[in-house]
């Protein structure tokens, strides 16, 4: 029994989470191909249709997009290429009742990802979803508990899961074997990023459905700053650059570590070098503390910059024995590089992001996935709690068991949002 969408625009949450438990995902055959549906066809969404057009295994049957000029483009490219037209949706909600999409592959603006996956999964449907999984550390909770309740398969877009000298090299750095136990991970992401041109608000244009555009996140008056990219640096739609490009060195960092959620976070930074009408920084530190004392630090530079051990947008981790930095190996503490036996550690084989997915869309396995929703609300999490310790101005301290600040009622509050009656997030967890 799959969800309608009267179900969704009408059902109360508890109704809706009965009727996903029963929706049924379909069994793939060794000759069957996988119908996926894009929701989100700028940037992202392009490199999401190629990336299942290239598997045989799979065919884009839909394209879901809230502006009709890019969603038309996107639906022509994809005709070009393989000679079908893919139905075309401007509502996620007609989409979803589709029998013959079986997969949505989401690459909206960050305030849509949770929702969509959850109404997705509740439909009987698996969900590739771009990175962050989520615009808050709450409705991110609420997506884990779903996907457990239902079974789907979900798999974050943070491609180095996928990575097979990853695979390796992080294995290596849990073992202690080469570096010994990790005590620090530094996370960077130096990455220009220049003044936004300030616009007044405006009458949308009519090509884009701005009330769905917008969906989760409360009415705002359209303005041009926020179509299509610049969203990233206000709050209401976006999380900075730390949860833009900084969620992939992030999740590598949170996977390092393998600690789970912190118990202690701080941030500071602010937006430098020029004005203009963008709420979030420019540059960013962050601090995070684990209960074993162990630590991670994440840094953001927008501006102008130098690399650190030649990485600008990296990883480097710090063991008891030695360290390691993204692209160069594993040293020894006097600085000296050691060199690893391909014998001996020999890096997997590993496909890409989209072949892994579809390996687990096909086996049913969570082992197959290459970054579960659990894997992506860590990492998403922990930049969430940056950014919420950055507006309030103030070290927290964190309690990874209820996901809640500790004597902090205003950090709390940044922990959800206010939805619009009509995409609210179903409390599920």
């Amino acid at each position: 029994m799959g969800m309608s969408r009267r179900n969704f625009l009408g059902a109360t949450t508890a109704a809706v989470v009965a009727a996903g438990a029963m929706a049924k995902g379909r069994v793939f055959g060794a000759n069957d191909r996988i119908g996926v549906c894009v929701m989100g066809l700028n940037g992202r969404g392009q490199s999401l249709c190629d990336g299942f057009m290239r598997d045989p295994r799979s065919e884009v049957v839909a394209l879901c997009d809230v502006d009709e000029r890019v969603l038309n483009a996107s639906a022509a490219q994809v005709e070009r290429k393989t000679g079908k037209r893919p139905k075309t949706f401007t509502d996620i909600r007609n989409a979803l009742a589709e029998e013959s999409i079986h997969v949505l592959g989401i690459a909206t603006p960050n305030h849509w990802h949770s929702l969509a996956t959850i109404w997705a999964c509740l439909a009987g449907k698996d969900v590739y979803v771009e990175k962050p999984l989520s615009h808050n550390v709450w409705e991110g909770r609420q997506l884990v508990e779903t996907v457990r309740r239902t079974g789907r398969i979900v798999q974050h877009g943070t491609q180095a899961r996928s990575d097979g000298r990853w695979q390796r090299d992080i294995a290596l750095l849990q073992s202690g074997e080469i570096i010994g136990p990790l005590y620090m991970a530094r996370a960077l992401c130096y990455k220009r990023r220049d003044a936004v041109p300030v616009a007044q608000d405006q009458d949308a244009p009519p090509h884009l459905h701005w009330r769905l555009w917008q969906g989760p996140a409360s009415e705002k008056p359209y303005n041009p700053m926020y179509v299509h990219y610049n969203w990233h640096w206000f709050w209401h739609y976006g999380n900075g650059d730390i949860g833009n490009q900084g969620v992939h060195q992030m999740d590598i960092a949170v996977w390092g570590m393998n600690r789970g959620m912190p118990v202690k976070v701080f941030s500071a930074g602010g937006r430098y070098t020029y004005e203009d009408a963008c709420e979030t920084p420019n540059t960013q530190v962050a601090t995070f503390t684990y209960p074993d004392g162990t630590m991670l630090q994440f840094e953001v530079r927008g501006r102008a910059t130098h690399t650190e051990e030649g990485v600008g947008v990296g990883n480097l981790f710090y063991g008891k024995s030695g360290y390691y930095v993204q692209g160069k190996g594993f040293f020894d503490d006097s600085g000296k590089e050691i060199r690893l036996s391909g014998s001996r550690y020999p890096i997997p084989e590993s496909g890409d992001c989209y072949a892994n997915f579809l390996n687990a869309v096909i086996s049913r396995k969570e082992e197959d996935i290459h970054g579960t929703a659990l894997d992506g609300h860590l990492a998403s999490a922990h930049c969430h709690l940056a950014n919420i310790a950055y507006r309030v101005g103030r070290s927290l301290e964190f309690d990874p068991e209820t996901e809640r600040f500790k004597d902090a009622p205003d950090a709390d509050a940044l922990l959800t949002r206010e939805y619009h009656p009509d995409f609210a997030v179903p409390e599920i967890a």
